[in-house]
């Protein structure tokens, strides 16, 4: 839902009831990732997508309907059709589960806030019941970016088994489904549910300051992390050469890299290729939990580089970590096409992916994001459903 947060924020705050339909599962090579809503009001007002147009028609119908009756939350599943690949259904092969439910801000004032949040470019999470109990189905808790809780439409106890474990997938910035219960200790009966996450921008630390640090800002821009660029020399740290990075440092790069807030979503580049600069940030890079961490420089450089940083100490297992040379093997010559390489990598590193041409692989195209260090539960289709592909269908579950 927070992909259309601005919209949604605004009506709530004009108190507008409205009907929301969420991508709760995804089987498959679908477009688009858990977590993706489309909203319609009582104008027939639609924002947002979850297919990329395939579907929309039927799920447009359907939260028209749970608005106008004031229905419960429905869950509804689409499918892909062999026979007919223009029928209602995915063409592009994948498999929806979608929950769609009615949402009155005048009952839900937490709802605002937490979109408040998310809109305003701040830390916030909305946990949504999406498999349990019929009269828990649909039920929202949300947190502040410091994991608190602001408001719920469960009971205590559940209220903070959940808060709990997605305050944890907060910290981790992604969105994904997680389950408890079954147990005393937490919540009586089984509940799962997805902990939609607004998360600030993933950093991207640049250091270096050469023409292949301005293509790569760049591109690190456009992919939507917070880009800083940092070199100890002044005349070439300036916002004239990197006009598409959010921070320009003149420092030198181990000492503001001591200094500066990294995670686990944060990718390090190191594009000095100097071993007095090198050699000292490496040291301290590698010892952070960071997602990324990748060096310029030829093969001959990398192989001294090695044996320098083995002398200060680090572990082989350390030095897995490092890639170097950096970025994918396309041919890349120019700052702009070595950029592409580098935000390539970066990417597969980030979705652990292959970088392997989609053309040689086998099986889904896309697959589920999974934050670090949380497994993802993935879809919970029906096995009669999941037998029938080939067949042209929509079904509609009722909780």
């Amino acid at each position: 839902m927070l992909n259309i947060a601005d919209t949604l924020h605004r009506w709530c705050r004009e108190q507008r009831p409205f009907a929301l339909a969420t991508i709760i599962g995804v089987s498959g090579s679908a477009p688009l990732p858990a977590g993706t809503s489309v909203a319609v009001d009582e104008d027939g007002t639609v924002v947002g997508s979850i297919s990329g147009g395939c579907v929309e028609g039927q799920v447009y119908e359907l939260c028209r309907q749970i608005l106008h009756d004031q229905e419960a939350p429905r869950r509804a599943w689409f499918g892909y059709s062999d026979e007919d690949a223009f029928a209602v259904g995915l063409t592009c092969g994948g498999e929806l589960d979608v929950l769609v439910q009615r949402i009155d801000p005048t009952a839900q004032p937490h709802l605002t806030r937490a979109l408040s949040e998310a809109a305003g470019g701040r830390t916030a999470a909305v946990a949504q019941v999406v498999d349990g109990p019929a009269n828990l189905l649909g039920g929202l808790v949300t947190l502040h970016g410091d994991g608190r809780m602001s408001g719920t439409d469960l009971d205590a106890d559940t209220s903070r088994a959940v808060a709990e474990q997605a305050a944890a997938l907060l910290r981790a910035g992604r969105t994904a489904r997680s389950t408890l219960g079954g147990d005393a200790a937490t919540c009586p009966e089984r509940l799962t549910f997805l902990v939609h996450v607004a998360a600030t921008r993933p950093r991207l630390l640049v250091f270096g300051a050469i023409d292949f640090a301005a293509a790569l800002s760049e591109a690190g821009r456009f992919l939507g992390y917070h880009v800083t660029v940092c070199d100890a020399r002044p005349v070439f740290a300036t916002p004239a050469r990197f006009p598409h990075a959010h921070e320009i440092v003149a420092d030198w790069p181990h000492r503001y890299l001591r200094r500066t807030a990294v995670d686990e979503r944060t990718a390090i580049c190191v594009l000095t290729h100097d071993a007095k600069f090198d050699i000292p940030l490496l040291r301290l890079a590698l010892d952070l939990p960071v997602g990324y961490i990748g060096a310029m420089g030829s093969r001959r450089t990398h192989t001294e580089r090695l044996r320098l940083l083995r002398e200060a100490g680090l572990t082989e297992e350390q030095l897995t970590r490092l890639r170097s040379p950096i970025g994918l093997d396309l041919g890349a010559r120019t700052p702009e096409e070595t950029a592409v390489s580098i935000a390539a990598e970066i990417i597969a590193c980030t979705n652990s992916a292959t970088g392997r041409p989609l053309s040689r692989t086998t099986g889904p195209i896309h697959r589920p994001a999974q934050p670090a260090g949380f497994p993802h539960p993935g879809p919970r289709f029906p096995a009669e459903t999941r037998s029938r592909r080939g067949a042209a269908y929509t079904r509609t579950l009722q909780p």
